[in-house]
């Protein structure tokens, strides 16, 4: 119990801090580009994107579901805790198919009218920062549910 509970919170936790750099480093920069080289260097990196944050998004969510459930199962005093950082994954895995997935495939197509960029770099971020905050309130269940 307490090994798959550390997992999770050491998941989520570098989930959270990826989102945190991407937010911090990533978009400022996306954001510096003009329009063309943006989408060019996001059609040129969406597959490695993709290729990272896939992969730890369901690692995370994956462990912090387990953990619940193990902690449900075992009636364990940090079960509530890890249900909320569960759940809180859960929504943040849903984000993707909600905003993401069209967004970015729209940056790697290049199909976002130049004019309009700005304003969809500005909500992307927006969301970004929302799926962030959400990750970390998730790391902070997460290590709640190990401390009891």
């Amino acid at each position: 119990m307490g090994i798959l509970k550390l997992l999770s919170a050491a998941a989520i936790g570098l989930f959270a801090g990826a989102m945190l750099t991407e937010g911090g480093v990533l978009v400022p920069y996306w954001r510096a580009l003009a329009p063309g080289d943006f989408l060019a260097w996001y059609a040129a990196n969406d597959r490695r994107l993709l290729g990272v944050f896939g992969p730890l998004t369901a690692a995370a969510a994956l462990l912090a579901l387990a953990a619940a459930a193990a902690a449900v199962w075992a009636r364990d005093p940090g079960r509530w805790p890890a249900l909320v950082a569960a759940g809180i994954m859960v929504a943040a895995v849903l984000m993707f198919p909600l905003y993401f997935q069209q967004a970015n495939a729209r940056f790697a197509a290049g199909i976002v009218p130049p004019a309009e960029l700005p304003a969809e770099l500005a909500r992307w971020a927006a969301w970004h920062w929302g799926r962030t905050a959400l990750a970390a309130v998730a790391f902070v269940a997460s290590m709640l549910a190990l401390r009891r």
